[in-house]
């Protein structure tokens, strides 16, 4: 019989990654930059794209059928779903992939299986278990730091810190690292379920994660890993080692 080292080695999970909804003329296209696919795959996970749909219970039949579910940048999160009006500088919003993605993360927190969150993604993580959203960083919180720069996405722009003993921090090895930064709204109050656990130095919040004695595994990061995967430092290509890490577990031990 395999043992279960064999079968991790052997076996390539199916992530399903959410896509975003982009309009021309009077046809709407799905979207997903390629990056995401290609740091996945280069992980040994096969990545499929999750359109969203109509019909938010479709997410249950989707997600009973991955092993893991990665959420991806794009456009603002409408402030409706935290009880706020639209602020002047708000842009486009979709809610059509605000409701399928809220579907697929309750889906996903339903069945325990693994969520890595990017940018968006983490932002409307935390809005889908309770929490709410700075709708414009650069009038809504002071600070020196530009969080959407005019520099290449796979460029370091400013630094972030990890405290003390989480998941993102083992997956990096880090306390302390440099990231991308392509994002104007951000996480204010973090849900209940959720922890902080990554920081710039202007307090703008890069990184929550699912409690330490949860079954959940569930990170978010407010940057870009998947734009650098590809750079001298491992720092971005580890944290998709450690989820395909913790994927490949979690199936083993559903067999």
């Amino acid at each position: 019989m395999p043992s279960s080292r064999s079968k991790v080695v052997s076996f390539r999970p199916i992530v399903a990654v959410s896509a975003a909804i982009r309009s021309e003329s009077d046809v709407s296209s799905a979207r997903l930059r390629t990056t995401y696919l290609a740091a996945l795959e280069n992980a040994r996970l096969v990545p499929i794209v999750a359109a969203p749909l109509s019909e938010p219970d479709a997410a249950d039949a989707l997600v009973e059928r991955m092993d893991a579910l990665v959420l991806t940048g794009g456009s603002d999160v409408n402030p409706a779903l935290f009880g706020e009006k639209p602020h002047p500088m708000l842009g486009p919003v979709s809610d059509l992939r605000d409701q399928w993605e809220i579907a697929l993360i309750r889906a996903a927190k339903r069945r325990a299986i693994p969520l890595l969150a990017i940018c968006r993604g983490a932002q409307i993580l935390n809005v889908a278990l309770g929490g709410t959203l700075l709708q414009d960083l650069p009038s809504q919180h002071a600070g020196d730091i530009n969080h959407d720069p005019d520099r290449p996405r796979n460029s370091r722009t400013h630094s972030v810190e990890l405290p003390g003993e989480s998941r993102l921090a083992r997956a990096v090895g880090l306390t302390h690292m440099e990231v991308n930064s392509v994002h104007h709204q951000s996480i204010e109050r973090v849900a209940d379920e959720l922890r902080v656990v990554a920081v710039a130095p202007d307090g703008v919040i890069e990184g929550v994660e699912s409690a330490a004695d949860s079954p959940w595994w569930c990170v978010g990061v407010q940057w870009h890993p998947e734009d650098l995967t590809q750079t001298a430092e491992s720092w971005d290509r580890d944290i998709f080692a450690a989820f395909a890490d913790v994927v490949m577990l979690s199936r083993v031990a559903k067999e």
